[in-house]
């Protein structure tokens, strides 16, 4: 069952909401320095973060139904729009840009999830996928969002995106800090040193993802049929975010 829109809303206006709403937006800008030009999709509940894209050709936020939505942005014409997430309105590979939070813990099918992002996703895009760490501190405050729903590990993370026929090129942690008040003004030092000394994963795994390109074997080698493609297409191969803090490159083993 789905947290209400208006639970997640007032959770970002307390003290806690304001560390996620700092220490995720600055993972978003490290890994996506520059979106001028492109379109850009919120699912789940993003509001609090999208407002840094505001360089991007088009923003649109995708509420579930049964999250309920809100308007946004407040002052504007509301880009917000509520959806089936299993099945949404827009037309396949649309968006450049997709991130997704407060959106797979919760799914009845976290597969059929993931397959309508990859669906939604351009040939050359990137999705963020930001869920709760199995083991880290956040999974057992249940008084925020993350209290709730289905934490994932890293090695789950890939699995369930390669189903859906994504590729994982990086991943970080976020939300070292605690999950208690009297600790979220140290946040940043947090974020800044315990990932070298601090031996469970933050409270967050971010995790980036592309479209997995098509192979064959061909004598022997593997060739890209996309590969092949692009000089004619004139289309760019995706690349994994070069700026994410402490970013780790997903190789093809399990890894918690």
């Amino acid at each position: 069952m789905r947290r209400p829109v208006e639970d997640l809303g007032l959770f970002y206006t307390t003290p806690e909401g304001r560390v996620v709403q700092s220490m995720v937006s600055r993972k978003l800008s490290e890994a996506w320095p520059d979106v001028a030009g492109l379109d850009v999709l919120g699912l789940g509940y993003t509001t609090p973060f999208l407002d840094m894209f505001n360089t991007a050709r088009r923003v649109i936020s995708a509420m579930p139904a049964a999250q309920g939505a809100e308007i946004w942005p407040e002052e504007l014409k509301s880009r917000t729009v509520l959806v089936d997430e299993y099945n949404t309105p827009f037309p396949s590979g649309l968006f450049d840009r997709l991130f997704l939070m407060h959106s797979l813990e919760e799914a009845s099918n976290a597969s059929g999830l993931l397959c309508e992002a990859s669906r939604l996703m351009a040939p050359n895009g990137r999705m963020i996928l930001a869920v709760v760490a199995r083991g880290g501190l956040w999974t057992h405050a249940e008084r925020t969002p993350f209290g709730h729903g289905q934490p994932f590990s890293r090695s789950q993370l890939e699995a369930i995106l390669r189903n859906a026929e994504l590729e994982p090129v990086a991943w970080s942690h976020a939300l070292y800090v605690p999950p208690m008040r009297s600790m979220l003004r140290w946040a940043q030092m947090f974020e800044n040193w315990a990932p070298k000394i601090w031996p469970y994963p933050g409270g967050l795994i971010l995790i980036e993802a592309c479209r997995r390109s098509v192979r064959v074997p061909v004598r022997g080698a593997a060739v890209s049929v996309i590969d092949e493609l692009r000089d004619v297409l004139g289309v760019k191969a995706p690349t994994p975010a070069a700026n994410f803090e402490g970013i780790s490159r997903v190789e093809n083993t399990d890894m918690a």
